[in-house]
């Protein structure tokens, strides 16, 4: 389901309302690609041999590897018309709270929880649950702001 609004206005209507994304597979490469490019090269995260002995029983994901595919996961979940831009804002909250071990599947699930307009534009806060494929607990749960930027 895709919450759809005709302008930036409209989503203070929709406050409360929620949609959840596709699944998408976790392997060692995005990982391996995440580690080289911020410098977190831990061997619970790049070393499959050693990390099949370690606490998860394999190769982890970064906390914030799951977190920077917040958009990749919600994107399409929102459809937000007569739109100039919209960019990230920035977060309230963040909470890791399983880790994603290598293979994993997972998808992200937003509810709208505030719009507000400012001078920019619409600010508007979302609750990201990034869910694990067959795990009661999900990875990570974030609140997100993003400024929707209406035509002129």
């Amino acid at each position: 389901m895709t919450i759809t609004v005709a302008t930036p206005a409209e989503l203070a209507g929709k406050v409360g309302e929620t949609a959840t994304g596709g699944w998408l597979s976790i392997d060692q490469q995005r990982i391996d690609a995440f580690a080289h490019a911020t410098g977190d090269e831990q061997w619970i995260h790049v070393d499959p041999e050693r990390a099949a002995s370690g606490p998860f029983g394999a190769t982890i994901a970064h906390g914030y590897l799951t977190l920077s595919l917040i958009p990749h996961l919600a994107g399409g979940l929102m459809a937000v018309e007569r739109l100039a831009m919209a960019v990230n804002y920035g977060l309230d909250r963040v909470r890791f709270l399983r880790p994603v071990t290598v293979g994993s599947r997972v998808r992200a699930t937003i509810e709208i929880t505030s719009a507000e307009e400012s001078r920019q534009g619409w600010r508007v806060g979302s609750r990201t649950t990034v869910e694990i494929e067959g795990s009661e607990q999900p990875a990570l749960v974030a609140d997100t702001i993003a400024l929707y930027v209406p035509e002129r």
